[in-house]
């Protein structure tokens, strides 16, 4: 078997410095996943109408500069049909909204490709790495251009965004906050011994997280959140009427209401029971360390979301709560990456046998 050199001192330093820079980078976007659930909960995201890159970072400054936009604004169907009498105030505050959100992305490209080509030019990123990262980085301009793919999807007769742009421009945005993460966990963890089984339930229960986001999605999409403020019963039953009734039955799954809000509840129920069930086989394996630590993590952010979700029901989607809950499910992710990372070491460790 080949002999690994050693990182030296400075090259554990360089791998140091570039995760706390992608640690960083992760919680802007964290920071932006937020922005985004506010944007979306007030109905702000169609009130720019435009697409300037460049010269959107400038805000109206003047009163016409804001008569401006707002004729612009009033030319589109979320005006003409569901804000008709909305005054130059109230547009302000809808289009501050949309407007921190663009320019949150834009500062988000700034934070991430100066500090990579100061580190690509001093030579601190080891082998391997700068493709990584050079995804990352287009992976980023890939996702704003998933934004305004999905807001003109709603600057139509029907002032509504897709659902499945807005699922995809979720997806999208945390696969780039959960792959940057999982990259930083690489470059400060160091490997330690844990049972190999326990990482792939670790894994399973990442990736069904990821679409129980997903299917969160779908809910904000078709705001299904408001047809059942019940909770554990939707409307007088647990398993409601008029589940997958539409043709083809598979269509209900992201388009019929019902069928949609049923579906995410009981990803929350198996996301439970998985978190639970992971919890109590770490436990009883006696894991310790790191690995522990992201255990009772996991299970704090699980109970918490599950408090969110049950509330962001009962009480009608309130903005602060529901805005919580949305990136409660992004924070619970980080946790199962994080223990997932734990065992992805241990089962790289002990994959190696010795001669």
């Amino acid at each position: 078997m080949a002999l690994v050199k050693p990182a030296t001192h400075l090259e554990i330093q360089y791998d140091r410095q570039i995760a706390y820079w992608l640690f960083f980078c992760a919680a802007v976007i964290f920071g932006m996943i937020l922005l985004g659930g506010v944007t979306r909960l007030t109905n702000s995201g169609l009130s720019m109408v435009d697409w300037k890159p460049l010269m959107g970072v400038v805000p109206p400054m003047s009163e016409a500069d804001w008569q401006h936009m707002f004729y612009k604004y009033q030319q589109f169907p979320e005006y003409q049909k569901i804000n008709m009498g909305m005054s130059l105030e109230e547009f302000k505050s809808i289009f501050m909204y949309e407007y921190l959100h663009r320019v949150l992305g834009r500062l988000i490209g700034v934070i991430f490709t100066v500090p990579f080509l100061i580190f690509l030019f001093t030579k601190r990123i080891k082998a391997g790495l700068t493709p990584k990262l050079v995804l990352m980085l287009l992976g980023g301009g890939f996702q704003g251009l998933l934004g305004w793919y999905m807001v003109k999807s709603g600057l139509v007769d029907k002032p509504d965004v897709s659902q499945y742009r807005l699922t995809a421009h979720l997806g999208a945005a945390v696969l780039i906050y959960s792959f940057i993460l999982w990259t930083a966990f690489g470059l400060v963890s160091t490997k330690t011994k844990q049972p190999i089984a326990l990482g792939r339930f670790a894994y399973t229960l990442s990736g069904l997280i990821f679409l129980m986001i997903l299917s969160g999605g779908l809910v904000a999409g078709t705001k299904a959140g408001f047809a059942y403020p019940t909770w554990p019963l939707m409307g007088d039953s647990f398993i409601p009427a008029g589940l997958y009734s539409m043709a083809p039955a598979w269509l209900s799954a992201f388009e019929d209401i019902t069928t949609i809000q049923f579906n995410h509840r009981i990803f929350a129920y198996v996301i439970v029971a998985l978190v639970l069930t992971f919890a109590a086989k770490t436990l009883k394996a006696d894991i310790q360390g790191p690995a522990r630590t992201g255990v009772f993590l996991l299970i704090g952010l699980m109970l918490l979301q599950v408090i969110l979700g049950i509330s962001t029901l009962i009480f009608y989607v309130p903005v602060p709560v529901a805005a919580a809950h949305q990136v409660g499910a992004v924070a619970l992710l980080s946790a199962s990456l994080f223990v997932s990372h734990c065992f992805s070491n241990s089962a790289a460790h002990n994959a190696v046998q010795p001669n």
